[in-house]
């Protein structure tokens, strides 16, 4: 049950995001609304920049860790944490200082951004000491404090501003939750800092965020090529790219969840257990997330037309159901080289390869990309190569994961494939009457329940 929370979670906090996007666009103007939507793009590429190195270096140091070595690598955490966010604060007084008029906004998204790292950082602290069910509910909570301040500001004062203090409310609250049901951070000292941690934490963590911010850029090297080819304002162009915006999100955030649940356990045993009790972990790992990414797929390519006929503007209606199964593949394909494939890699802190293999997806989509151009290839052939290129990287990055020799089960592997085939096929059913829609759903459920089942998935 407890992995069954660890999930909800994750897509509480996806449906309240998405919910906070709709709630904003109704009660903000336009213009102050884009002004907050630029602040918070550069917030988030900005914690991205500043803490996910912490973050990736607490998860692979502080899983396996227990007693004083965890009271001291906590200390040191947060002391990096610290001085990032010194180093963030020096470089956003620049920005203030360049643009005066936007001082305000500038000193919002950098205390939204500082403390939303802090909150990352010890709720993750949180998850990886073995309550899981705390940290998923404080993460639950919090995604309830940041919808319901950023509305509330919205809507008293309708201004960006008022939305980020909102948003910034939240956070604070939320790390105030996590500081009453869990005072490791209330008693971090700077005291039992060690130098050796911050340079480990560094050399790992710097490298494993690099090549998560080059992973990144990938799908949006793909957005200015094709946009690039098909010009801004074709309805071919705003199609694709709502169809890129809207599935970028289902399988990155299912497999963070899988990752919350998994990869401490995963780290734990690889580094004070057996060989053979790691292998086995990673195996549940890649259970879990191989079967429930094939059905999320097939679900995707079922239900999006059904989607588009009730969400999207009709004129755009015809170039996102074309390219939807394409963008979904790519993005199955995407996140399990930057996730799953990476695993091993992280277990044995091998961050460099973790570069050269996203330097290497980068360089291989942009090659079919202008290489289809060149050729006329229409945007879901293009998207089709590019999955076709990531698959190539992930054939050539899969020799950690083929030497360590933990897999999918053969027979479960089989049966999510072809679950993942059946729900797909779904798509060729008629979803008019509103009947039909319902049976459609519900047999895609039960296909989901009996693979989940069949594979004690969640380990109920």
């Amino acid at each position: 049950m407890v992995r069954l929370l660890a999930l909800s979670s994750y897509f509480y906090q996806s449906f309240a995001a998405v919910l906070l996007i709709f709630a904003l666009g109704y009660l903000l103007e336009p213009a102050q609304y884009t002004t907050y939507s630029l602040m918070i793009a550069v917030s988030q590429f900005a914690a991205v920049v500043a803490f996910e190195w912490i973050q990736l270096a607490g998860q692979r140091f502080l899983s396996s860790s227990n007693g004083g070595e965890a009271v001291r690598l906590r200390s040191s955490l947060f002391s990096a944490l610290a001085l990032s966010a010194l180093a963030l604060a020096v470089i956003a007084g620049f920005g203030a200082v360049a643009r005066a008029e936007s001082a305000s906004l500038i000193g919002l998204g950098l205390a939204v951004t500082i403390v939303q790292g802090a909150t990352d950082l010890h709720y993750m602290t949180i998850r990886v000491s073995g309550r899981l069910a705390p940290a998923s509910v404080l993460m639950i909570c919090r995604a309830t404090l940041l919808l319901l301040g950023a509305v509330v500001g919205a809507k008293l004062y309708g201004t960006a501003e008022s939305a980020l203090l909102g948003l910034l409310a939240g956070h604070i609250f939320g790390l105030a939750a996590g500081s009453i049901v869990d005072r490791k951070l209330l008693g971090w000292s700077p005291r039992q800092t060690r130098r050796s941690d911050l340079s480990g934490f560094a050399r790992y963590g710097m490298l494993a965020s690099g090549a998560s911010v080059v992973h990144l850029s990938v799908p949006i090297l793909i957005r200015f090529l094709i946009i690039g080819r098909f010009g801004a304002a074709s309805s071919s162009s705003a199609g694709f790219s709502m169809a890129l915006d809207l599935l970028q999100r289902p399988f990155s955030v299912l497999l963070s969840a899988i990752h919350t649940i998994s990869y401490p356990d995963v780290v734990s045993r690889f580094d004070n257990d057996t060989r053979a009790a790691a292998r086995e972990a990673a195996t549940d790992l890649f259970d879990l997330a191989m079967c429930s990414t094939a059905i999320m797929l097939g679900g995707l390519i079922a239900f999006i037309p059904d989607a588009a006929r009730l969400f999207v503007p009709p004129a755009l209606a015809p170039s996102f159901v074309a390219v939807t199964p394409s963008v979904a593949i790519f993005y199955f394909l995407h996140t399990h080289l930057q996730a799953t494939l990476a695993l091993v890699p992280h277990l044995e802190k091998a961050a460099t390869r973790l570069i050269v293999v996203a330097a290497c997806q980068l360089a291989l989509i942009a090659a079919f990309i202008l290489v289809g151009g060149a050729a006329g290839l229409g945007a879901t052939a293009t998207l089709l190569s590019a999955g076709l290129a990531t698959g190539l990287v992930i054939g050539f990055a899969s020799g950690p994961t083929v030497r360590f020799g933990a897999y999918p089960r053969p027979g479960l592997a089989l049966s999510a494939i072809i679950g993942a085939a059946l729900v797909a096929a779904l798509v060729l059913l008629p979803s008019e009457p509103l009947p039909w829609l319902l049976a459609k759903a519900a047999a895609a459920a039960f296909v989901t329940v009996a693979i989940a089942w069949a594979g004690n998935l969640l380990k109920l």
